[in-house]
C-alpha cells in the first residue's frame, strides 16, 4: 500500500522578491539594526542589505496592507486584510509574536501607529464605519473604539507633543481626536478660506499644537488646533502619499516621484526627483519614505525600494524590486542554471538569480504575460501573452526571435519538448498548437479534443507523448508531432514523464481530498530525484507530498506566506529550490528545500517555519498504523451538547410573549405557596463524559459536580453544600491552587464559566461572551491569577481569562478536533498545553491571542490529559493507548505503558504522579515515570465498611483521580465517588445512576426511603435519613422506565423499556412476578389503593393493562388513548383511573375491566384520589407555562396534605403551586438544580422531603420541605447561602405599579440628540440661503463689487441699525464667556443635587453644563465637555476622590460614536476631565452611581434593555455589563459599604444585583413573606446597616429590604411619590423627599433615623401647591432640596429654615426683554410655565416673578423701561406698571398665540404680533388700546398655521415695521396705513431701531450650509451694530460679525443648550448676551468680550 504519510524532507523560506507599494503607504522603515522592513504578501520581511539576508514574520493569513514601527525601532506592527482581521506585533530580532489583537475589526486593517512612549498602538478598521481602535497592544486589549468616518481612511498618526491626541486624514476630511477614558472623541477639521476642501492622504504632528498633512492636490496643509492655518502650494505637483517625522524635519513623497525634505518649521531644505536619475523612470510614484539621518529610504507604487544617500542624491540605489500591477501568472525555471524567469500583467519578463537573489534582467513586452517556458538547452524562452500571441526571446540578450498569433484566446500554458524540438502552445481555445522549433517555430501540429481550456501540459521524455489537463477535469494524451489523440490506453503504460505538473493522474490522486471531487489546486510539480510533490492553490498554500502519491487524502507539509492565489510553482534545475509566485501578490518566494531530516533536527527549524503546522489536520488516514479508537472516547467525541432551548432563551422569549404576559399580568391568578424547598442531597456525580473533576477543598471537603450543581461534601457528617448558580449541565471543574476557588464551565448557548468560593458558596466571577455550546475542560495558574477554558464550539476556541476581572486576556481556535484536557504551565503564566483527538498542542500567550505550536511525535495519537513535571519545559500526556508521553518542549523524548486502556486522569504530587485508566487501576508514580510505586485496584471486595452504598462493577473506568490529606479521590464512569486510603482500603461516599436517563421514581408510603429505577439497567433503593446512601442495587434485563411501592411497601413494581415488567420484594429486590404483554417501553406503572389488590400498567403503545395482584393475570385493559400514556393515578376508592397522554388527552377508566369513563371537570374536582401525579385536569389547570413556546411540565406530584403541588418540566425547573392551581398561570416558586429534563417527583411519605430525578443528568436529588417561611429564616440565619433562591412568577406583578402624573411623564420621556432635534417651529417654504435672488444693481450693470470709486455723488445708505445707546467708540465683540445660568433639570431627573467642599459648595446640572455654585459668593463655574443633555449626576463619596463628579447624558445609538451616550468623570474644582466613558447605553444615561471605594461606577441606560454597566472608571473600561429589565429603572446605586453590592428599581419591579468578575448577577425582590404586599413601581433607593435597603415606592410607601427579602413596609412615608432619598455615610440617617401637600405638620421633605422608623418633617416655603422634592443631600446639620419646578433650596435641620439657592423657569422659555438703563444689567424671561420673571445679573439671582395664569409667549420693555408688555399663548397680552406691577392694559383681539409684542422707539405704538397678523395699538389713547392699524400679508392671512410670525423689529423713526414669518419671508409694512412695503431700494434705506428678524440679506450669512439641518430660530444684532448673535434648533449659539451678507459666514460657536435656542439678546451697552432655551427651560448669561482699541 502507497505511503500516505507526510514527506520527512522541508521546505524553507529563503527569499521574497518584491515588495507592496500599490494601495498602502508608510510601510517601509528602518529597524535600530538599521535593517529595513516591510511586507509584501501577507509575509513581514526584515532585510538586511549589509548581509543581503531576509528575515520573514509569518503569523498572518492574508494579506498585510498595512505597518508601524515601535518608537524603539524594534518592534513592528502589521495589519492583514480578511473576514475576521487581526494585527501582529512581532520583534524584528528574532521574527516572534509578541502580541496578537483581534476581535475588532473587520475587511481590514488600514492604518497602524504606535504613540511617543509605544505603549499605546492606534489601528483604523476598512469596515464601513472605519473604525477607529486604540489598543493597550500587550495586554491585547482595546481601550477605545470609535466610528472614525463615512469615507475611507488613509492615515492617521498620534500628535507625539500632546498626550492622548491623534490626528487622522482621509477622503475630503482631517479629524482631531482626543482620548479620554475609553471615549475617542472627533473634532473635524475646518478649512475654511484658507485652502480648498480636498482629499488628505498623509498626516503627520509637530509641536505647538501644529499638524501638517498632504493633500491630494500635492499642497501641505498647514492646521492649528483644528483649524487650517495655511498652505504650502505646490508642494509637490500632484498626491502627497506618504510623509514621516524624524529629528532633522519631515520627508515627503508624492505621485510626481519626487522627494522633499522640511525643517522642523516645514521649510523646504532639497528637492530629490527620483524620475531624473539613472535608476528612474516616468511615471514613478512614491508610496512610502523614512528619512533617517544621511539616509532615505523610498518604496514607490511600482514594488520597488530605493535607498538614497542625502549628499549622493542623484545616484539612488535600487535594492528591491518587483512586478507591479496586475496579477502575475508566468513562471519558468532554466533547465541548467539557477535562474527563474518571471512574466506579469505589467507587460514585464524578468529573468532573477536564485543563487545573488537580485533581479539581472527585464525587458517589456506589448501584450500581459500569462505563461512562460524555457528550451531544454536554455537558449529560448518562451511566453505565452494574454491576446492569444506567443514570443520566443533569446535568453542572451532578451533579443526577439518570433512573435506569432495563431489563436484570439489568452495562451494559458507553454511547454518545450525535452528534446527542443517542439514546442506545445495551449490557448483558452481549447487547443494545443505544436511548433517545430528547428523550422522557426513553424505549426507542425495541432491537439484537439479538450472539453474546456487547458490548464496544464507535460512531455513525455522520449518527447513522442504529451499529457494535458483541461478545466473540466479531462486527462487527454496526443501523440507527437500531429497532435493525434492516444486512445489506446495500452501504448501509455511505458511511456514515461520528463515533467509531472498536472493536477490529474493515478500519480498524484493524494493531492485530493478524500472526499471531494474538486480542488483549489493551481499549480504543481513533482520532483522526481527526492520523489515529492509540491503544490500551489487558491488559498496561497504551498504543499509538500510524497511522490508518487496515489490513494486521496494524502498527508502534507504545509506553508503560508503567499496571501491569495498561487499561480504557478516549480522545482529548479538541481532541486534545491521550489520557486512559487502570486497572482495578487505579485511576489516571487524562493523556497530552499532541506531533504530527509532527522528528528533531533525539527527543533532547529526556523521561527518562522515553525509558526505553522506542517502535519495537515484537514485529510484523515485509513491505515492500520493509526490506532483504533475507544469506545467511550468514541462515544465522548461524537456526544452533542446543543439544546433546542437554553435557558438563557429565557428572557428573549418572555420578551416576545410581552402583550400576552400583561393580558395575563390584569388576571387574577392563585398565589404562590408560602411553603419553600431546600435543595439538602444529591445522588450523584458526573463522570461518564468528564474528567479531572474531583478536588479536595482547603478545609478538607469534597468538591465535584453533578447537573447544574457544584457540591461541596463533608464526608465526616455525610452532608453536602451547594453552589447554585449555573442553569444547566456542568461540564468541567478546576479548583484554585489555594483550594479555596472553585471554577466549574456549563453548557449554554453563551456559555459561561463561573468562579465561586468554595466555603460561602458565592459567586466570585461569571466569565461569559466567548464559548459557545459548552466548556468543557478548565484550569487555574499556580498563582491563580488566571484561568483558562476550552470550549465546545466547531473551533474548540481556548479562552485565557484574568477572572478576577472579569476579563478576557487572550483567545485563539483551538483545533477542529476535541480538546479533552487543558493545563497551564506553573512555571510561566502564559503558557499552556491542550490534549486532544490526534493532537497534543503547546501555546504561547501573545498580547490578545495565543500561539500554538503542535507537538512533534512519529503517529498522532489523542491525548486525554496533562501534567507538568518539575521544570518548565517537562510535560506528561496520557494517551487512549494507555501510554504516558514524556515532552521536552514540543518534543516527545519518551513512552511508558501505564495502563491497559486510555489514561483518563493525571494528577501532579510535589514528587511524582498519580494517574488513572479505564482499566479501573490507581498508579502512584515517581516524579520520572520510571518507576510505578503502587497500584490500586478498584474492587468491590476492597470497600470498607464505612461506605455509603455498594460498589456496582469492579475496576470501573477511572475519570478523575486527585490526591490530598493523604487520601486519593477517584471519580468513575459509573457515578461513583471514592476515597483510597495510601494503605489499602477503599471507601465509597457518593454514588449516583450511570450515563443513560432516569425515570422511575417512587417513595416508600411508610419509610424514608425511595427507588429509583434508570436506562442504566439498575433498580436502586435510596435512604433518605441523614446517613444518604445506596442500600440496595439490582441489575436488571433491560432498561427500566417507572416503577411504584405497594400500598404496604412490601412489594415494588418496575416498568421495562421491553414492554415488560416485574414485582419485587421491597426490601431484597427478589422477583415476586413477571408479564410481558407490550413491546414498546411501560410508561407508568401504579398499584391501587388499600391492600394493593391491583396494578395498573401503562405503556408507550397506548394501552393501560390491569393487573390482579394477587392471581397473576391481567383483568382488564383501558383502550382509547390515540398515544402513549404518560401519567395515571388511582381514586381512592381503587374503582377509577384518571390517565394523562402524550397528545394532552385527559381519560378516565373504570377498574378492573377497563372501560372508558366520561366524567365532567366539576365531578372530577368532587373525586378524592388517591394521588395526583397527572398534569392535566382543572385543578392543576395553572401549572402550564404563559409562555406556549416553553416545554410541556413532564412530571407531578400532589403533597400528603394536599395543598402542594410540585412539577418538573424539560428545562429542568423544579416549581412548587398551590393546590388546587385553578386558572391559567397560577404563581408559583422555582428552584433550579436539573440541568435538563425533570423526569420525576414523588414526596416522601411525611411531606418532609421531595425527590427529583433528571432524564439526562442521571442524578437524585433530596429536596427539604420547610413549611412555614419564618421559620427557615430563623434556622439558617447562618448559613444563608444554603437557601435556594426562587422567582415568585415568570410574571411580572399584576398589579399596575401605582399611578402619578410626574411619574408617568418621566418613565413616557423620549430623549432625542440635538442633532436630530426636529423644527421647533415648522417652517415652508425655501430657506434664505437656497433663495434665487434678483441680482443687485452693480451686477445687473456688470460692475464688479469693490470697483466703484470711493467718492460718489449718489447719497450714502444710512445705517442699518440705530446704534446711538453705544456711544462714540463702538467696539466689535470677539468672544462670549459663560457667566451665569439660571436653571435647573428637575423635571424628569432625580438625586442631582449635592454638597461639595463641606457644604461650602453645591453642585448640579441644566442642558448640558454642570454647575459649581460658590453659596457664599454666589459664583458659578461650569463644567461644559458634555456634547447634549445631563440626565444625572452623582459625586464620588471616597476621600481618595474628593470633588470627583460623574455625570451622564442624552445619546443616539450605542455604537460608541461622537454622538453615542457618555459619561464624564470630572473634578468638580478644576472642571479637569479624568475619563469620557462611551458606553452602548442607546437613548442616554439616566442613573450613575459610585462604588464605596470610589474606583467603580454604575450607569442605567434608557434604551430598551435598560442596561446596567459597571466601569473601571480611571482605566475606561466596562467591567460588567447585563440588561436590567424590560421596564425603565429609574435608580440604581451601589451599597454604600461595597463594591460588589447594588440595587436597581423601577417600574413595578426591584432587583438586587451582584457583581461577580466581569458578570451581574441578579435576585429578584421577593415580597411573599409580607401578607398582602404588592409590587410597585419603586423610585428611590436608600441603604442600612445590616445589609438592609429602603426603597421608595409610587404610592409614598418604604419597603424594607434584608437582602432580598421583604421584612417591612413603613406605610405613607409621603403621601405621595417618594421620588428620592439619601443616605447619610456619617451618621446613617435617612433623608427623603416626596411629593406631597404642604401642612402644619410638614411637607415633602424628611428625615428618617437609620431603620426608617422615626422622622421629622420639614415644610418647604416654595409657595407652591404640591411639593414635588426630586433630590436631596445632607451635609453638617443642613438638607439640600432640588424641586420638580426648578428649585434648589437649602433647609437648616435645627431651625427648619428654609431658603432659595437657584429659581428657574420649568417650561420653555420664549420671552426676553432687556432694559433700557445703561448701568443696570436686569432683564426680563416669560416662559410657557405662566410666569414673567425679572432677573438681575449682577445680583445674580432673580429679583421677582409674576403669575400670569398661562403660558407666556413675548415680553418687552417700553423704551423707557415705565412698562412691560406680555404677549400670551392664548392671544391675549398684559401691560404692566413697572413700578407698582400692576395692570395697565389687558387685551384680547386675537385667539392664536402672541409671537413677538414690541414698543415703537417713541413709546406711541404698540405691536402686537400673532400668526395672522400684526395689529398696531396707539398708546396715546390710554388703556383702552384702540387698535390703529391691522398688518397683514396674504399668505398670513390664508394660512396663518404654516405662516406664523417669528419676530418684529420697529425702525429708529418708529414709522416702519419688519416682519419675519414661517415661510422663509421678510414682509416690511408702513405703521401708519399697514401697508405692505414691496421698494426693495426703500427697505434699503430704513435704519432699524433694533434687528431681530432671521431673515433678510443682512444676516443671510448665519444660515447653515447643509439644508437638512435645523433651522436658525433667532438672532439679535448688538447694539454697536457690529456683530449678531443666532441661535438655531440644535441649541448652538452662534457670533458673527454684522451685516454678514456672504453665504456661511465664519462664527463662533458656542455650546450649552438643550435643543432650541428661543431667544437671544444683548443687554445694554453689550456688556452681557442672554440667550434662553425651551427644552432646558434655562437662561443662560453670557459675558461679551470686546477687542481692545
Amino acid at each position: 500500500m502507497a505511503d500516505r504519510t507526510a514527506p520527512n524532507c522541508h521546505l524553507r523560506l529563503e527569499w521574497i522578491y518584491g515588495y507592496r507599494g500599490q494601495q498602502c503607504r508608510n510601510n517601509l522603515y528602518y529597524t535600530a539594526n538599521r535593517e529595513i522592513v516591510y511586507f509584501v504578501a501577507g509575509v513581514g520581511v526584515v532585510y538586511n542589505t549589509r548581509e543581503h539576508k531576509q528575515k520573514f514574520y509569518l503569523g498572518h493569513t492574508d494579506d498585510i496592507i498595512s505597518l508601524a514601527l515601535h518608537p524603539e525601532r524594534v518592534l513592528v506592527a502589521t495589519g492583514q486584510v480578511g473576514k475576521e482581521p487581526y494585527v501582529c506585533v512581532w520583534d524584528s530580532y528574532t521574527m516572534q509574536t509578541v502580541s496578537i489583537l483581534k476581535d475588532t475589526h473587520t475587511h481590514g486593517v488600514a492604518c497602524l501607529a504606535f504613540d511617543l512612549d509605544g505603549q499605546c498602538l492606534v489601528s483604523v478598521g476598512l469596515d464601513s464605519k472605519n473604525t477607529v481602535c486604540v489598543w493597550d497592544w500587550r495586554r491585547g486589549k482595546v481601550l477605545a473604539a470609535a466610528p472614525g468616518h463615512t469615507d475611507r481612511i488613509f492615515d492617521i498618526s498620534w500628535d507625539l507633543y500632546q498626550p492622548n491626541k491623534l490626528v487622522s486624514c482621509g477622503v475630503k476630511h482631517i479629524k482631531f481626536w482626543t482620548l479620554c477614558g475609553n471615549a475617542l472623541t472627533p473634532r473635524r477639521g475646518v478649512f475654511g478660506r484658507a485652502g480648498e476642501l480636498t482629499t488628505i492622504l498623509c498626516v503627520s504632528c509637530a509641536r505647538d499644537e501644529l499638524t501638517y498633512s498632504g493633500a491630494l492636490n500635492g499642497d501641505i496643509y498647514i492646521w492649528k488646533s483644528v483649524n487650517l492655518l495655511r498652505t504650502i502650494q505646490g508642494a509637490h505637483t500632484s498626491g502627497i502619499f506618504s510623509m514621516n517625522a524624524c529629528e532633522e524635519g519631515f520627508a515627503t513623497g508624492g505621485r510626481d516621484g519626487c522627494i522633499r525634505l522640511w525643517d522642523l518649521t516645514f521649510k523646504p531644505i532639497t528637492l530629490i526627483d527620483l524620475t531624473d536619475t539613472d535608476q528612474g523612470y516616468k511615471g514613478l510614484s512614491v508610496r512610502s519614505v523614512c528619512w533617517r539621518g544621511d539616509h532615505i529610504l523610498v518604496g514607490t507604487q511600482d514594488s520597488e525600494i530605493f535607498e538614497v544617500v542625502v549628499h549622493d542624491r542623484s545616484k539612488p540605489f535600487l535594492i528591491m524590486q518587483g512586478h507591479c500591477e496586475g496579477e502575475l501568472w508566468a513562471l519558468a525555471v532554466h533547465p541548467s542554471k539557477p535562474l527563474a524567469m518571471t512574466g506579469s500583467d505589467d507587460r514585464s519578463v524578468r529573468i532573477w538569480s536564485l543563487v545573488d537573489h537580485a533581479l539581472i534582467g527585464r525587458c517589456n513586452m506589448e501584450e500581459p504575460i500569462r505563461c512562460a517556458a524555457v528550451s531544454s538547452d536554455g537558449i529560448h524562452l518562451a511566453l505565452g501573452l494574454k491576446d492569444g500571441s506567443f514570443t520566443v526571446l533569446r535568453v542572451r540578450d532578451m533579443s526577439e526571435v518570433v512573435h506569432l498569433k495563431e489563436r484570439e484566446g489568452a495562451v494559458l500554458d507553454l511547454k518545450y519538448s525535452p528534446d527542443g524540438s517542439l514546442l506545445a502552445v495551449a490557448s483558452s481555445q481549447r487547443t494545443v498548437d505544436i511548433y517545430g522549433v528547428v523550422q522557426r517555430y513553424k505549426k507542425v501540429g495541432e491537439c484537439i479534443g479538450a472539453g474546456s481550456y487547458i490548464t496544464h501540459m507535460d512531455w513525455a521524455t522520449d518527447s513522442k507523448h504529451l499529457q494535458t489537463n483541461d478545466a473540466n477535469s479531462r486527462r487527454l494524451f496526443f501523440r507527437m508531432p500531429s497532435g493525434k489523440e492516444v486512445m489506446n490506453r495500452e501504448e501509455l503504460k511505458m511511456v514515461q514523464w520528463a515533467s509531472w505538473t498536472c493536477a490529474l493522474g493515478s500519480e498524484v490522486m493524494g493531492v485530493w481530498p478524500k472526499y471531494s471531487t474538486t480542488n483549489d489546486i493551481t499549480s504543481l510539480d513533482a520532483n522526481f530525484t527526492n520523489q515529492v510533490l509540491v503544490t500551489a492553490d487558491d488559498l496561497g498554500t504551498v504543499k509538500l507530498y510524497r511522490f508518487p502519491c496515489i490513494r486521496k487524502g494524502a498527508k502534507y507539509r504545509r506553508y503560508l506566506g503567499h496571501s491569495a492565489h498561487i499561480t504557478s510553482a516549480r522545482w529548479s534545475h538541481d532541486y534545491q529550490w521550489v520557486v512559487t509566485i502570486g497572482g495578487a501578490d505579485h511576489a516571487l518566494f524562493q523556497w530552499r528545500f532541506i531533504p530527509e531530516r532527522k528528528t533531533k533536527d525539527a527543533l532547529h527549524i526556523a521561527p518562522q517555519e515553525s509558526l505553522v503546522d506542517s502535519n495537515s489536520e484537514e485529510s484523515d488516514s485509513d491505515q492500520s498504523d493509526v490506532p483504533e479508537m475507544d469506545s467511550e472516547i468514541e462515544q465522548e467525541t461524537q456526544h452533542t451538547y446543543r439544546r433546542q432551548l437554553y435557558k438563557e432563551d429565557l428572557p428573549q422569549l418572555k420578551q416576545q410573549c410581552r402583550v400576552r404576559r400583561r393580558a395575563v399580568a390584569l388576571k387574577k391568578r392563585e398565589r404562590a405557596p408560602l411553603s419553600s424547598l431546600r435543595l439538602h442531597f444529591i445522588h450523584g456525580y458526573r463522570g461518564h463524559d468528564c474528567r479531572s473533576n474531583l478536588f479536595y477543598t482547603q478545609s478538607g471537603e469534597i468538591v465535584y459536580h453533578v447537573a447544574a450543581v457544584g457540591v461541596v461534601y463533608n464526608r465526616t457528617n455525610q452532608s453536602q453544600r451547594f453552589y447554585l448558580g449555573h442553569d444547566d449541565d456542568i461540564l468541567s471543574l478546576a479548583i484554585h491552587p489555594l483550594k479555596d476557588h472553585i471554577a466549574t464551565g456549563q453548557v449554554g448557548r453563551d456559555a459561561c464559566v463561573h468562579v465561586w468560593d468554595a466555603e460561602l458558596l458565592k459567586p466570585l466571577a461569571v466569565l461569559r461572551g466567548i464559548h459557545q455550546v459548552g466548556v468543557n475542560a478548565l484550569d487555574f495558574s499556580a498563582d491563580g491569577k488566571r484561568l483558562v477554558s476550552v470550549g465546545l464550539d466547531d473551533h474548540h476556541t481556548i479562552v485565557l481569562w484574568d477572572w478576577r476581572k472579569g476579563e478576557k486576556l487572550a483567545t485563539m481556535r483551538g483545533s477542529k478536533e476535541k480538546i479533552f484536557g487543558v493545563k497551564m504551565n506553573p512555571y510561566v503564566p502564559d503558557k499552556l498545553v491542550t490534549a486532544g483527538v490526534k493532537h497534543m498542542k503547546f501555546w504561547t500567550r501573545a498580547g490578545g491571542g495565543l500561539i500554538g505550536k503542535k507537538g512533534l511525535m512519529g503517529r498522532p495519537e489523542t491525548m486525554l490529559c496533562a501534567a507538568f513535571g518539575w521544570s518548565e519545559e517537562m510535560c506528561f500526556s496520557g494517551t487512549v493507548s494507555g501510554d504516558i508521553c514524556i515532552w521536552r518542549d514540543l518534543l516527545l523524548i519518551k513512552t511508558v505503558k501505564a495502563h491497559d486502556g486510555p489514561v483518563f486522569s493525571m494528577h501532579a504530587l510535589e514528587k511524582g504522579f498519580v494517574t488513572g485508566g479505564k482499566d479501573g487501576i490507581v498508579a502512584l508514580w515517581d516524579e520520572t515515570f520510571e518507576r510505578c510505586l503502587k497500584t490500586y485496584a478498584i474492587k468491590r471486595s476492597g470497600l470498607s465498611p464505612g461506605s455509603k452504598g455498594l460498589l456496582l462493577e469492579d475496576n470501573p473506568s477511572i475519570r478523575a483521580i486527585s490526591l490530598a490529606h493523604g487520601h486519593i479521590l477517584v471519580g468513575t464512569k459509573n457515578g461513583e465517588i471514592l476515597e483510597v486510603d495510601k494503605g489499602g482500603p477503599i471507601t465509597l461516599l457518593v454514588q449516583g445512576h450511570m450515563q443513560s436517563e432516569v425515570w422511575g421514581l417512587d417513595t416508600h408510603p411508610h419509610l424514608p426511603v425511595c427507588a429509583t429505577v434508570s436506562d442504566d439497567r439498575t433498580l436502586r433503593i435510596w435512604d433518605l435519613s441523614p446517613s444518604h446512601c445506596m442500600l440496595a442495587i439490582r441489575k436488571l434485563k433491560k432498561g427500566g422506565r417507572c416503577c411504584a411501592y405497594s400500598p404496604d411497601g412490601k412489594a415494588l413494581a418496575v416498568g421495562l423499556s421491553d414492554g415488560s415488567f416485574l414485582v419485587v420484594n421491597g426490601d431484597t429486590l427478589e422477583d415476586l412476578v413477571a408479564f410481558h404483554h407490550r413491546k414498546e417501553p411501560i410508561t407508568d406503572i401504579r398499584f391501587s389503593p388499600g391492600v394493593g389488590k391491583y396494578v395498573a400498567v401503562a405503556s408507550a403503545e397506548g394501552f393501560v393493562d390491569i393487573y390482579n395482584v394477587m392471581s397473576s393475570k391481567r383483568v382488564g385493559v383501558c383502550k382509547g388513548a390515540n398515544s402513549h400514556i404518560t401519567h395515571m393515578d388511582w381514586d381512592k376508592r381503587g374503582k377509577l383511573l384518571q390517565v394523562n397522554t402524550v397528545s394532552r388527552e385527559q381519560f378516565f377508566f373504570e377498574a378492573p375491566r377497563g372501560k372508558k369513563q366520561n366524567i365532567p371537570p366539576s365531578e372530577v374536582e368532587k373525586m378524592e384520589w388517591s394521588s395526583w401525579t397527572c398534569v392535566l385536569g382543572s385543578s392543576v389547570e395553572g401549572v402550564c407555562p404563559v409562555i406556549s413556546e416553553l416545554p410541556e411540565v413532564t412530571c407531578a406530584c400532589l403533597s400528603g396534605c394536599g395543598t402542594l403541588l410540585a412539577t418538573g418540566d424539560n428545562l429542568g425547573h423544579l416549581k412548587l403551586f398551590r393546590y388546587p392551581a385553578k386558572g391559567k398561570y397560577a404563581k408559583f416558586k422555582r428552584y433550579l438544580g436539573h440541568s435538563c429534563h425533570v423526569t420525576n417527583v414523588r414526596w416522601s411519605h411525611d411531606d418532609c422531603h421531595l425527590v427529583t430525578v433528571g432524564g439526562a443528568d442521571t442524578c437524585v436529588m433530596v429536596w427539604r420541605h420547610e413549611g412555614d417561611p419564618r421559620v427557615c429564616e430563623s434556622v439558617c440565619e447562618g448559613r444563608r447561602e444554603t437557601l435556594v433562591d426562587s422567582q415568585e412568577s415568570d410574571i411580572d406583578s399584576e398589579d399596575d405599579g401605582g399611578y402619578d402624573s410626574d411619574v408617568t411623564r418621566e418613565n413616557e420621556s423620549v430623549y432625542v440628540i440635538k442633532a436630530l432635534a426636529s423644527n421647533i417651529r415648522v417652517m415652508t417654504g425655501v430657506k434664505p440661503h437656497l433663495q434665487s435672488k434678483e441680482p443687485a444693481v452693480d451686477d445687473r450693470t456688470g460692475v464688479v463689487r469693490g470697483s466703484r470709486p470711493p467718492v460718489s455723488r449718489a447719497l450714502p445708505l444710512p445705517e442699518k441699525l440705530h446704534t446711538n445707546s453705544v456711544g462714540k467708540k463702538k467696539r466689535p465683540i470677539e468672544d462670549l464667556v459663560l457667566e451665569l445660568v439660571f436653571g435647573y433639570r428637575g423635571k424628569d431627573c432625580r438625586n442631582n443635587v449635592h454638597y461639595l467642599n463641606d457644604g461650602a459648595d453645591i453642585i448640579y446640572h441644566t442642558a448640558s453644563i454642570g454647575i459649581v455654585l460658590n453659596l457664599s459668593t454666589a459664583s458659578q463655574s461650569f463644567y461644559t465637555e458634555h456634547s447634549d443633555d445631563i440626565l444625572c449626576l452623582t459625586v464620588n463619596q471616597h476621600p481618595k476622590f474628593p470633588n470627583v463628579v460623574a455625570t451622564g447624558q442624552v445619546g443616539d445609538a450605542g455604537d460608541m460614536s461622537a454622538t453615542s451616550p457618555s459619561i464624564h468623570v470630572w473634578e468638580a474644582s478644576c472642571k479637569t476631565t479624568l475619563a469620557v466613558l462611551r458606553c452602548s447605553h442607546s437613548s442616554g444615561v439616566c442613573s450613575v452611581s459610585f462604588s464605596a471605594t470610589g474606583k467603580l461606577l454604575l450607569s442605567t441606560g434608557l434604551d430598551p434593555l435598560h442596561t446596567l454597566t459597571v466601569w473601571r472608571w480611571q482605566e475606561g473600561t466596562p467591567l460588567a455589563c447585563v440588561s436590567g429589565h424590560s421596564e425603565r429603572i429609574f435608580v440604581a446605586e451601589f451599597r454604600p459599604d461595597s463594591d460588589v453590592s447594588l440595587v436597581a428599581c423601577g417600574v413595578r419591579h426591584v432587583r438586587f444585583w451582584t457583581l461577580a468578575g466581569g458578570a451581574l448577577l441578579s435576585r429578584r425582590g421577593v415580597m411573599s413573606n409580607i401578607p398582602d404586599a404588592r409590587m410597585q413601581t419603586m423610585l428611590s433607593l436608600a441603604f442600612g446597616a445590616s445589609n438592609l435597603t429602603f426603597t421608595g415606592t409610587i404610592s409614598g410607601d418604604v419597603c424594607v429590604w434584608k437582602e432580598h427579602m421583604l421584612v417591612r413596609i413603613v406605610a405613607k412615608a409621603h403621601t405621595g411619590p417618594v421620588f428620592t432619598m439619601y443616605t447619610t455615610l456619617k451618621d446613617g440617617l435617612i433623608v427623603t423627599g416626596g411629593k406631597e401637600r404642604p401642612s402644619k405638620e410638614g411637607g415633602a421633605l424628611k428625615l428618617w433615623d437609620q431603620e426608617l422608623k422615626r422622622c421629622r418633617a420639614f415644610r418647604l416655603e416654595t409657595g407652591q401647591n404640591i411639593d414635588c422634592v426630586r433630590a436631596v443631600c445632607r451635609a453638617k446639620g443642613k438638607i439640600l432640596v432640588g424641586t420638580r419646578n426648578a428649585e434648589i433650596l437649602e433647609v437648616c435641620e435645627k431651625n427648619a429654615a428654609c431658603s432659595i439657592l437657584v429659581n428657574g423657569h420649568t417650561d420653555a422659555v420664549w420671552g426676553l426683554g432687556t432694559h433700557t438703563h445703561p448701568s443696570r444689567d436686569v432683564f426680563l424671561s416669560a416662559s410657557d410655565d405662566g410666569t414673567v420673571r425679572l432677573w438681575d445679573i449682577t445680583e445674580r439671582k432673580m429679583l421677582n416673578k409674576v403669575c400670569v395664569g398661562g403660558p407666556v409667549r413675548s415680553v418687552c420693555y417700553s423704551p423707557e423701561a415705565s412698562m412691560v408688555a406680555m404677549g400670551m399663548k392664548s392671544g391675549e397680552f398684559i401691560i404692566l406698571l413697572v413700578s407698582s406691577l400692576k395692570i395697565w392694559s389687558k387685551k384680547r383681539d386675537r385667539h392664536t398665540p402672541v409671537h413677538d409684542i414690541r414698543f415703537s422707539p417713541d413709546s406711541h405704538y404698540l405691536a402686537v404680533g400673532c400668526s395672522e397678523c400684526v395689529d398696531v395699538y396707539d398708546l396715546s389713547l390710554g388703556p383702552q388700546l384702540g387698535r390703529i392699524q391691522t398688518c397683514r400679508e396674504a399668505d398670513l392671512a390664508r394660512n396663518p398655521t404654516c405662516s406664523f410670525l417669528i419676530s418684529m423689529d420697529f425702525s429708529a423713526d418708529s414709522t416702519h415695521l419688519q416682519v419675519s414669518t414661517g415661510t422663509y419671508r421678510r414682509l416690511v409694512f408702513e405703521v401708519a396705513s399697514g401697508r405692505l412695503l414691496t421698494d426693495t431700494t426703500a427697505i434699503d434705506r430704513i435704519t432699524w431701531a433694533t434687528w431681530t428678524s432671521i431673515l433678510g440679506d443682512e444676516v443671510l450669512g448665519v444660515w447653515s450650509r447643509t439644508p437638512e439641518r435645523a433651522d436658525v430660530t433667532c438672532v439679535c444684532v448688538s447694539h454697536s451694530g457690529l456683530n449678531v448673535a443666532a441661535g438655531d434648533d440644535t441649541g448652538t449659539l452662534k457670533l458673527f460679525n454684522f451685516p454678514c451678507q456672504d453665504k456661511f459666514a465664519r462664527f463662533k460657536r458656542f455650546l450649552g443648550h438643550s435643543s432650541h435656542v428661543t431667544n437671544v439678546r444683548f443687554t445694554s451697552g453689550d456688556r452681557y448676551l442672554i440667550s434662553a432655551g425651551a427644552d432646558d427651560h434655562s437662561l443662560f448669561i453670557w459675558k461679551c468680550v470686546h477687542t481692545p482699541h
